[in-house]
């Protein structure tokens, strides 16, 4: 089991976020990822929405910092930690668009790209960018079956249902012969999907025993990670309690832990994740590996 932490900053959804991230900005961003990285965690992320309306923002938050400019600056200040957008929607992008940005962060990183994917919900924007919404989930489909035969090839070629592409070269492409897809949702669709295309699931707003139903229902490649997400930890604070969520959702099914702990800045965000690694011991040095 491994642990990744689920940034802050980058995405503001209300209700869920520290006082003091609302002031922050990519110094402090870049001081949680540098100790992150330090102390051996596996991943970090960063999700994506382009323009999320008002009214709706009211509720799933408005601030969303764009992955691939964020990723690629904290490779370029990171060692060894991954860098997992979680997640991308696949409806508002070409596979080859895809392909070829994040291709070249993977480069840019030394293969430490992991591509959170999803199908995405939001249908005012999927209206605002002028992309299709009713047949999204096929169109999904299809653009996982693409970017899988595109992201490692300097020359793709693929012929689907919704893109067909050939003679054609992305340079630079990604540097992992098989960059991991983690495929976001909460349906049994969504962990069917990402066992037929993809090498994990990320769950969310599901219940920790109806995720270990869904898995128990339905079997997974050799290989496969489920990262379940763990919100509100205070390990300096509780670590009786963080331990024993952590120790829940690994029960449930998990393989990596996406950790997001308490915090009054970002220099006691860093104390906590250090606490953390603390917690673990002479063990969590395996944590962080991959």
């Amino acid at each position: 089991m491994r642990i990744g932490i689920t940034s802050p900053i980058v995405t503001r959804l209300p209700g869920t976020y520290d006082e003091w991230e609302a002031a922050a900005g990519i110094d402090e961003l870049t001081r949680i990822a540098v100790t992150a990285d330090r102390l051996g965690f596996h991943h970090l992320t960063c999700s994506e929405h382009v323009a999320v309306p008002v009214s709706v923002a009211e509720v799933r938050g408005g601030t969303y910092w764009d992955p691939s400019v964020t990723l690629g600056y904290l490779a370029a200040r990171t060692e060894r930690i991954r860098l997992a957008t979680q997640v991308l929607v696949l409806g508002y992008h070409h596979p080859l668009e895809i392909a070829k940005r994040y291709g070249t962060l993977d480069t840019v990183s030394g293969g430490r790209l992991v591509l959170g994917l999803g199908v995405g919900s939001l249908e005012e924007e999927f209206t605002l960018l002028d992309v299709p919404f009713t047949d999204r989930g096929a169109r999904a489909d299809d653009a996982l079956a693409a970017l899988r035969a595109s992201l490692s090839t300097r020359e793709p070629s693929y012929r689907g249902d919704f893109f067909e592409y050939s003679d054609v070269v992305v340079d630079p492409c990604a540097v992992q012969p098989r960059v991991p897809l983690w495929i976001g949702g909460r349906t049994r669709r969504s962990l069917r999907r990402a066992c037929e295309f993809g090498d994990g699931w990320v769950p969310f707003g599901l219940p920790l025993d109806e995720v270990t139903a869904m898995l128990d229902a339905r079997p997974q490649p050799d290989g496969f990670e489920v990262v379940l997400s763990v919100s509100g930890l205070d390990p300096i604070g509780d670590p009786d309690r963080t331990r024993r969520r952590l120790d829940r959702a690994i029960a449930a099914g998990a393989t990596i832990v996406g950790a997001g702990v308490r915090a009054r800045s970002a220099d006691h965000y860093c104390d906590q994740l250090s606490g953390l690694a603390e917690l673990f011991g002479r063990d969590f040095g395996d944590l962080g590996t991959t």
